[in-house]
């Protein structure tokens, strides 16, 4: 049988002592919230802290890619059955037409589109909090040379892909940087889909962005 002493209540942590203790927990996990969680998840910046350390703008961006990937899968066509169109008497080999037909995936392009060597150029006017995005529709290992150029204003950027039919939220970044007035290079597609340019104006007045492209690509748009 053991003995063992029992604590001296002055060892032990006061009332006081461990209020103060939890009050303290609660303050820095409230701080950790507003300053990193809530600019990192949800690009909401209360206190400014997130945007300087760069927490918002990858808040933004995950809140703006969310949003296209939401919008790219609501207006995917709804396949509908082919027994509820087609009479009764219809031969049945003709049923596996239609329903390729109505399921073919609205971004994928048609087996038999080839890339060829494209030069588009496009001038487009971001005013101060404004986005853009611009893509161009790729296939795997296709290339593209680059070059844009602001009007003298920085802006905020990130050049991105996404595959067709990919993870929601899923994306792969080839360059990014803030606050910069231009920039130019050339990337390889890594897989099929739509790949290009996002920027953001931060600043308090109107930029004004040239893109000029070149390479094989199967599409040129403005996506916002």
């Amino acid at each position: 049988m053991f003995n063992n002493q029992r604590p001296d209540t002055n060892d032990l942590p006061s009332t006081a002592q461990l209020l103060r203790s939890t009050v303290i927990a609660l303050i820095t996990a409230g701080v950790l919230l507003v300053t990193v969680v809530m600019p990192s998840e949800y690009a909401l910046d209360p206190t400014g802290v997130g945007r300087a350390l760069g927490l918002t703008q990858m808040g933004e961006l995950k809140a703006t890619l969310a949003q296209e990937a939401a919008a790219a899968e609501a207006a995917q066509p709804v396949a509908t059955a082919p027994a509820q169109t087609q009479p009764p008497v219809q031969p049945a080999p003709q049923q596996p037409v239609v329903a390729v037909a109505v399921a073919e995936p609205v971004a994928q392009p048609v087996a038999e589109a080839k890339p060829t060597l494209k030069s588009d150029e496009l001038t487009l006017t971001l005013k101060p909090g404004e986005a853009s995005e611009v893509k161009l529709e790729m296939l795997d290992k296709a290339t593209v040379s680059y070059e844009w150029s602001t009007n003298g204003v920085p802006v905020n950027h990130d050049t991105h892909g996404e595959p067709y039919n990919g993870p929601n939220g899923y994306f792969h970044s080839y360059s990014k940087g803030k606050q910069v007035k231009g920039d130019k290079g050339e990337f390889s597609a890594i897989f099929d889909g739509t790949h290009g340019w996002f920027w953001r104006n931060r600043s308090n007045q109107d930029v004004t962005i040239t893109l000029k492209t070149t390479g094989e690509y199967l599409s040129f748009k403005r996506m916002m």
